[in-house]
């Protein structure tokens, strides 16, 4: 490995959440060698979740499909241009994109069983993907090959005008608090039911709270999130597709409480630092739990099973004897629906917000 790289290309091509957990990985990267040049590739639906950040040199974007024309634009951008790549997924496509930008790489790679053996031979250093390990804790570890210090805060998107932010939205500046809530991930099967959020929703209000919603922009996320509205107060902010992810992680940062399924959103509440409660059912907390603020160990937060408290992170896991399962629904794709939450009550997560607004 060269000592001193002056340009480092990071790729990091899931959802995002995956992206946010990669940067304590930049941030690692920028302290060890702040003279670097640090780029990082995404797609393009997840490259705001690096706004304003401050380690960050250039994003550069490609599209989850790609046709020739987006090939033609983005090898110029990359073709042999870095000192050093970081892969810190096991998919081809991004190790194939590494191999491209130069040829010093440290990558993620999958099982030794699995179809992607070769990809060893192609790296100075790899690590095996593992499932029992937190993926800010997994992607830490791809920094043993450059023997460099470890850095465990995530860095939420920057927003840069909170001035027009709190004049456009006036309960920003009340001194009645507020409390977020994100009632839709990204797949069906990380549902909780409407009726609880409806439920939960009244409760929050009765203990004197403003309710904030927040969602993505997909149409069924707007009419999901609008559909809960619409049987929640009068004063119910509905942010859904209104706001920049950098404007809700101001809007988050001064919540008293976020309440979130698994999903991207629920991950950057965390790296915000305010109490947040999760909501999970068949992913495993060890791998994919929101990282704690002000965590800074390489020992997993959470266990595999129950629910949990580590710093601002309050973990509510369904019931059921084959929680997690790790798959994608009762019905095994990711547009049925999970038992484990659809049975989770909504007392149990009252209780936990109770505790903690009361603190």
């Amino acid at each position: 490995m060269q000592p001193n790289p002056k340009r480092i290309l990071v790729i990091a091509m899931r959802f995002l959440g995956d992206v946010l957990l990669t940067t304590p990985l930049i941030h690692s990267l920028k302290l060890a060698f702040p003279e670097a040049q640090v780029d990082v590739l995404v797609y393009a639906n997840t490259a705001a979740m690096l706004e304003g950040n401050p380690d960050i040199h250039q994003i550069i974007t490609t599209v989850n499909r790609p046709k020739f024309a987006d090939y033609r634009r983005l090898l110029p951008q990359i073709f042999r241009r870095y000192d050093l790549a970081m892969v810190i997924q096991a998919g081809d496509r991004p190790f194939l994109y590494g191999l491209l930008a130069t040829s010093k790489r440290v990558a993620v790679v999958p099982i030794k069983s699995t179809t992607g053996w070769w990809k060893r031979y192609f790296v100075q250093h790899w690590l095996e993907f593992d499932d029992n390990t937190h993926t800010v804790l997994q992607n830490l570890k791809l920094l043993d090959a450059l023997k460099i210090k470890k850095h465990f805060t995530l860095i939420p998107p920057q927003c840069n005008d909170t001035e027009q932010l709190v004049k456009q939205y006036p309960f920003l500046a009340s001194n009645n608090g507020y409390v977020v809530l994100h009632p839709h991930p990204q797949w069906t099967y990380k549902q909780w039911t409407v009726e609880a959020w409806i439920e939960l929703g009244h409760y929050l209000h009765d203990l004197g709270l403003t309710l904030v919603l927040s969602c993505g922009p997909a149409q069924q996320e707007l009419d999901y999130v609008t559909a809960i509205q619409s049987q929640l107060p009068e004063s119910t902010v509905n942010l859904a597709g209104l706001v920049s992810l950098a404007q809700l992680a101001t809007i988050i940062t001064q919540a008293k409480l976020f309440i979130g399924p698994d999903t991207g959103i629920t991950h950057l509440a965390a790296a915000t630092g305010i109490p947040v409660i999760a909501l999970f059912g068949p992913t495993n907390p060890v791998k994919w739990a929101p990282f704690p603020a002000d965590y800074q160990s390489e020992i997993n937060p959470f266990n595999k099973i129950g629910d949990q408290h580590v710093n601002n992170v309050f973990l509510i896991q369904g019931k059921g004897d084959c929680v997690p399962c790790d798959l994608d629904g009762c019905d095994r794709h990711r547009l049925s629906y999970s038992d484990c939450l659809s049975h989770l009550p909504s007392n149990k997560v009252k209780v936990i917000a109770l505790t903690i607004i009361q603190k």
